[in-house]
């Protein structure tokens, strides 16, 4: 007899929990214990209930899905986190793989391969979306190659605020050829060919945010 698996589900749309209980109420060795609509509620939740997977969307008010993955590791060990949402940025593959997921999913995945994902992460195995994996991998081995420094990241935060290069190196203290050299390593690492496109490709990596 197969085991039955117990889930959680955390999102903060009432459309996409009702959609998800829809889609995993049609497998009979997945159960359905509780949906939580933010962190705070996942991490209580998790406690009342000892689920064997949390179904965790990143974005949410009151607590983000990383925190609450940090709280629930930290208060019920054996609750495994899959995480489920629109969003695929560097920043925040690490983060959640950091606070203890065990696996990283879009919403758009087949079917089959998010039942299967659920059940892998039951079964404390790690499935990744191939294109998260891939950059993950990169990232924890240490390719650096790419990654931009402080300093750049300042200045393209600079950038993003539609100040040009002389203003940039006034604030900062330093000469427009200073500025102009940062920028061209930020063009190279980000595969941009200007300024619009670096901020652009910074903001899709979660490299940055606008203020």
């Amino acid at each position: 007899m197969t085991e039955t698996i117990r889930l959680l589900i955390c999102d903060d749309h009432p459309v996409v929990r009702s959609g998800l209980r829809g889609m995993l109420e049609s497998q009979p060795d997945l159960e359905i214990v509780a949906e939580a609509t933010n962190g705070d509620e996942a991490v209580s939740l998790t406690i009342r209930h000892h689920p064997n997977v949390v179904l965790m969307d990143l974005r949410m008010p009151k607590m983000d899905g990383v925190a609450a993955t940090e709280r629930i590791k930290a208060e019920n060990p054996s609750a495994n986190v899959l995480i489920l949402t629109t969003y695929e940025t560097d920043a925040d593959i690490v983060r959640a793989v950091a606070a203890g997921a065990l696996g990283f999913l879009l919403k758009d995945a087949p079917e089959e391969r998010i039942f299967g994902a659920i059940r892998d992460v039951a079964r404390g195995t790690s499935p990744l979306a191939p294109s998260v994996a891939t950059r993950l991998v990169a990232r924890m081995r240490g390719d650096n190659d790419n990654v931009l420094s402080p300093r750049e990241v300042e200045i393209l935060q600079l950038v993003s605020q539609g100040i040009n290069n002389k203003g940039i190196a006034s604030k900062l203290w330093i000469s427009e050829a200073t500025v102009k050299s940062h920028l061209n390593r930020v063009f190279d690492k980000l595969d941009a060919v200007d300024r619009t496109s670096a901020v652009t490709a910074a903001l899709k990596r979660g490299i940055m945010r606008l203020e």
